[in-house]
């Protein structure tokens, strides 16, 4: 089968992924092999791709926002029919018995395995995974639509979630990409009034498209104090003008996987007032489909820029220059 795969981690300007041809994977027990259709591209991938994220294993296949369907299932597998559409994510694999599965904390789970970095991914035209930690895609979701809700969109969920945002609240989103494009649309559901912070460009410019209230610089005060936040960019060094940016009791989640350095905070103006600042790890598959759910209720839109499996390079090199309008999408296998 066709892949792409990083043998060794380096800049994305160098293009560290190369093609490859490997075997296709064979399902074992529980497990489905799943004909990859569409994977969106996710900055996590990119963490693999330049060693931020070292990779688990040499040639790694990186991608965990897949699509695809079900060729074949191995002994034991019952849910889903061959044919059946299906989604993959970032969180593969957890133990099931720790403190943490028991109290439907599974993302916090110190033996999880993850998609595209523990095992191959979707920049391939097959890969396999457990069947009860696949998605069930909504009909009313297409293919290239449903790819980046599968991390960008549940990452950005559980964010929304860990940020304790209340329908009508004031929010804040600190970078705008290919996740918090889709949080807003969540939060515009939600009747909240939704400021955001980005360096210009195309990320303005979709973010007034989808309605944002207010668009700005990071450094920029907002017009109105903030009852949450939520930082998507990687940057550390935004954890301070967000928190100041905060009403008392506000709460700020941190929603990537990597973030450099924060500096210092001032306890007064940073902290002080019980203002909150949390982070945000993987999610738990019941935030994965209630996500996927109401993606197809409201319904969310992905804007997205298809790109060949080859283009893989390209596109981890264009989000990382924030020169994607939306979110990357690799079409894997032909429709």
């Amino acid at each position: 089968m066709r892949a792409m795969v990083v043998r060794a981690p380096a800049a994305i300007e160098s293009a560290p992924l190369a093609a490859a041809e490997l075997e296709i994977p064979v399902p074992g027990a529980g497990e489905i092999l799943v004909r990859v259709r569409r994977c969106g591209v996710c900055r996590t991938d990119l963490h693999v791709a330049e060693g931020d994220l070292a990779p688990k294993h040499p040639q790694i296949v990186p991608g965990h926002e897949i699509v695809g369907t079900v060729e074949k299932s191995g002994p034991g597998c019952r849910r889903f029919p061959p044919g059946a559409r299906v989604g993959i994510a970032w969180l593969r694999e957890t133990c099931g018995a720790c403190a943490y599965c028991r109290r439907e904390r599974e993302n916090l789970c110190p033996n999880a395995r993850f998609t595209g970095w523990d095992a191959d991914g979707g920049y391939a035209e097959f890969t396999v995974v457990r069947e009860d930690f696949a998605y069930a895609i909504p009909a009313a979701l297409a293919d290239d639509a449903a790819a980046p809700l599968l991390c960008a969109g549940i990452i950005g969920y559980r964010a929304i979630k860990r940020a304790a945002v209340a329908p009508g609240a004031t929010v804040g989103l600190y970078g705008f990409g290919g996740s918090a494009h889709l949080a807003l649309q969540v939060l515009k559901h939600w009747r909240c009034r939704v400021f955001v912070m980005s360096r210009g460009g195309v990320h303005r410019d979709l973010a007034r498209e989808l309605g944002a209230d207010w668009i700005g610089a990071a450094e920029e005060p907002p017009p109105a104090p903030l009852d949450a936040a939520i930082l998507f960019a990687p940057a550390g060094g935004l954890v301070l003008p967000a928190l100041e940016a905060l009403d008392r009791s506000g709460v700020l989640a941190v929603a990537g996987i990597h973030l450099t350095p924060i500096p210092p905070l001032d306890y007064e103006r940073h902290l002080f007032y019980e203002k909150e600042l949390r982070s945000v790890t993987a999610n738990t598959r019941a935030d994965g489909q209630e996500f996927l759910d109401l993606a197809a209720q409201i319904p969310i839109v992905s804007h997205t820029i298809p790109l060949e499996l080859a283009d893989a390079n390209r596109a981890l090199r264009m989000l990382k220059h924030d020169e994607l309008k939306g979110a990357a999408v690799l079409r894997v296998s032909a429709d």
